[in-house]
């Protein structure tokens, strides 16, 4: 028996959808499981022991599908559910489930504020997708693999990051899920203890201003220093992470973290907060400004807040954020939300 599992991004997403892949590979041992992904994304699950083939989508569809439809799969599991997988339907011919996007819902939430999704996370969805393959969750949360090659020394860090450190994930793919540089540089000094900023090469020129405006002077900027998975490890030593809506956040979650969800013109609603598990403690808190009548703005993010005020992330109690970083939340009073 051959699958083809679909997920082309994005990072976060990709994760977010492991849990299917592994029960699907332990229901059927036997069975040869493929994945389709973007080649951007590599990095993501190229590590991973339940996928037995990769296959990459690098902007030639044509030599895509004539690659897939050479392997003549059993069954393709669409977890992403675009213009683009339903081409493959068409071409490929085979038995097909698709997961349930509900792109309907997502607009009446972020466009005319009304909240009709329901009460599933989108890896809950994923997952759902294969109950006809009598597929079942293992309870076990997230995935993220690493090679070897890719882990991260920690005795070649800054001295004052050796005995241990914290994460704030300062990047996104998009402005409205970002706190304002002036906020992070807060945050940091509320903090007061060993921090490495994390993000990619974009947020390395924003990283240097934040580390030189502190008072924190344990503050490290680690943007644009290490390879996805380099970053990856680096989350997975943490003792704790503060993320906005991206994918380390997720990633720390695969990892058993401690996770600080700051979210802004997204939301927890999207059904796409972190996610552990059923068979997992919970740990993680989200901070959302209440009583906001325009979050979410968007399902992915915008390049700009639609209101111009961007009270979602200029309003953020990072204090509360800090306090619960360095003393943790479990025994902590619920957060107005």
């Amino acid at each position: 028996m051959k699958f083809l599992v679909i997920r082309f991004s994005s990072i976060g997403d990709i994760v977010l959808a492991t849990p299917a892949i592994r029960c699907l590979k332990k229901r059927y041992p036997d069975a040869e499981l493929h994945f389709l992904t973007k080649k951007k994304m590599k990095a993501v699950t190229e590590a991973n022991p339940y996928i037995d083939k990769f296959h990459y989508f690098d902007g030639d569809f044509r030599q895509m599908a004539r690659e897939l439809k050479a392997e003549h799969f059993d069954y393709i599991i669409d977890l992403h559910k675009n213009l683009r997988t339903l081409r493959l339907r068409f071409i490929l011919r085979t038995k097909w489930y698709c997961y349930q996007k509900l792109s309907i819902r997502k607009f009446l939430l972020t466009k005319l504020h009304w909240d009709v999704m329901p009460d599933v996370h989108i890896t809950a969805r994923s997952l759902n997708t294969l109950l006809p393959l009598d597929v079942k969750d293992d309870g076990r949360g997230l995935d993220y693999f690493i090679w070897e090659k890719d882990r991260v020394n920690i005795k070649t860090l800054p001295e004052f990051l050796q005995q241990g450190y914290g994460a704030v994930v300062i990047g996104a793919s998009y402005y409205t899920k970002k706190l304002p540089p002036e906020k992070l540089t807060e945050l940091l000094d509320l903090l007061n203890c060993p921090v490495i900023l994390m993000g990619g090469p974009e947020d390395k020129v924003i990283g240097e201003q934040i580390i030189g405006r502190t008072k924190n002077k344990n503050a490290w900027n680690g943007c644009g220093s290490f390879s996805l998975n380099g970053s990856a490890d680096l989350i997975r030593q943490a003792d704790w992470v503060i993320s906005h809506d991206t994918g380390l956040q997720y990633i720390a979650c695969a990892f058993n973290k401690r996770v600080m969800a700051v979210w802004g013109g997204t939301s927890p609603k999207l059904a796409v907060e972190p996610y552990y598990g059923t068979g997992q403690t919970v740990k993680y808190r989200n901070y959302i400004v209440p009583d906001l009548p325009c979050q979410p703005c968007s399902n992915f993010g915008l390049k700009s807040c639609p209101k111009k005020h961007f009270k979602c992330m200029r309003l953020q109690n990072v204090e509360r954020i800090a306090q619960d970083a360095l003393k943790g939340f479990e025994n902590a009073a619920p957060m107005e939300m």
